[in-house]
């Protein structure tokens, strides 16, 4: 079977469908679920929260999407150790639900950033990176206003040293603190991330570098079983 696949798709996402077609092209059953659903798709193998505006991003970014509905079975489904991956708004929304740790703050710039960006993979050994090695080069996109991760200095001590950042800027191009480009929660199973990786799995869109991380994604759904979606 393909891995299964939910995109949620809030009021404003703009990427879902590109998500949608992005996993599809890399094998996957991929489907999107709104976030008004109050339950997962039976056989849910992987969350993905796409990039976008959600809810115009009229109070905070992500800070309306975080009470939706589908988000609590976004949580249950994390804790029973359920594959979730949130981009760009994503990223936002995940880190406001306090599925990751730190925020998203606006540009040092304090203007839209859209460009190719190169990251490095400090860890090779999640279930979102397990296709690249340790140090590897990846050229992304990004498009985004508020895309400075922070986290206070003692917070980030510890997430080095437990090893929850997984992807670092090679030149900071938003301000994120110690260039953070992305992160994981500690049991490993969530991650947020300010590039887009759906954006380039094809060189033709300029670089295929970000099917390392869906296809990483992917694999891990084949090789786990599959977490019941549990009911409220």
């Amino acid at each position: 079977m393909k891995p299964r696949v939910a995109v949620i798709q809030f009021p404003g996402s703009n990427d879902d469908r590109d998500a949608v077609w992005a996993l599809k092209a890399l094998g996957a059953d991929a489907s999107l679920v709104w976030h008004a659903e109050p339950e997962l798709p039976d056989e849910t193998g992987a969350v993905v929260l796409p990039g976008g505006f959600s809810y115009g991003d009229y109070l905070r970014c992500g800070a309306i999407a975080r009470f939706a509905p589908i988000m609590d079975a976004v949580t249950r489904f994390a804790a029973e150790n359920g594959l979730v991956l949130g981009i760009c708004n994503g990223f936002q929304i995940l880190c406001e639900a306090g599925l990751l740790p730190g925020v998203l703050r606006p540009n040092a710039s304090l203007s839209f950033i859209c460009r190719d960006v190169a990251v490095r993979v400090e860890r090779s050994d999640t279930p979102f990176t397990s296709r690249c090695e340790p140090g590897q080069k990846l050229v992304i996109p990004i498009k985004h206003h508020d895309g400075a991760w922070f986290a206070p200095p003692d917070l980030v001590e510890e997430l080095e040293a437990r090893g929850q950042i997984l992807l670092r800027y090679e030149d900071n191009p938003n301000g994120a603190l110690d260039s953070v480009a992305g992160v994981g929660n500690e049991a490993g199973n969530v991650m947020g991330l300010m590039p887009h990786p759906e954006h380039a799995v094809d060189p033709l869109l300029g670089s295929g570098d970000g099917a390392f991380l869906l296809a990483s994604l992917l694999d891990a759904v084949a090789e786990r079983p599959s977490v019941p979606v549990a009911l409220a």
